[in-house]
């Protein structure tokens, strides 16, 4: 978050929540947003939204230049628009998404991550079975070997499966 003279400039790591507290607080003057549909989840929050803001005196501007203002019929129409527009879009990817993932697995193709090999976990199952053996934690045994303890869990896991 950057702050110069009152105005905010959002980005997508940006916390909305913490943005609208600044807002209500006067802290801020402008919001400047790389797209209005990212600042809301559906049409009606987003307009939900720029009210407050408006209320608040706090300005949101998009990148491209284009200054929402709610006040007006033509602001709140344009805004109304853009923002269902957005959403409609949003709506067809992931329409698209889920029928193609169903399209693949009608066909028969195996979704997800693909079982196999893992070069690196057996490689290391023989130093982290006999780590064990010795009585060394999960814990210690992942920094000895500078590895996650997630991975020495799942070896060890995977070992005694196969045993």
């Amino acid at each position: 978050m950057n702050k110069t003279k009152g105005c905010l400039i959002a980005n997508f790591a940006t916390v909305p929540k913490k943005v609208l507290a600044l807002a209500q607080s006067r802290q801020i003057d402008a919001i400047l947003v790389t797209e209005l549909s990212r600042w809301g989840r559906s049409t009606l929050d987003l307009l939900n939204t720029l009210r407050e803001l408006e209320n608040w005196k706090v300005s949101v501007i998009a990148m491209n230049g284009m200054a929402f203002d709610l006040s007006s019929p033509y602001g709140r129409m344009l805004a109304t628009l853009l923002s269902g527009i957005a959403e409609f879009e949003r709506d067809l990817i992931s329409e698209r998404v889920k029928s193609g993932l169903a399209v693949a697995k009608a066909r028969g193709k195996r979704l997800g991550r693909q079982a196999g090999v893992r070069p690196k976990s057996d490689r290391l199952l023989p130093k982290v079975v006999a780590m064990r053996a010795e009585g060394r934690s999960y814990r210690w045994i992942a920094r000895e070997l500078g590895i996650s303890k997630n991975t020495v869990a799942d070896i060890v896991q995977r070992h005694r499966a196969n045993a």
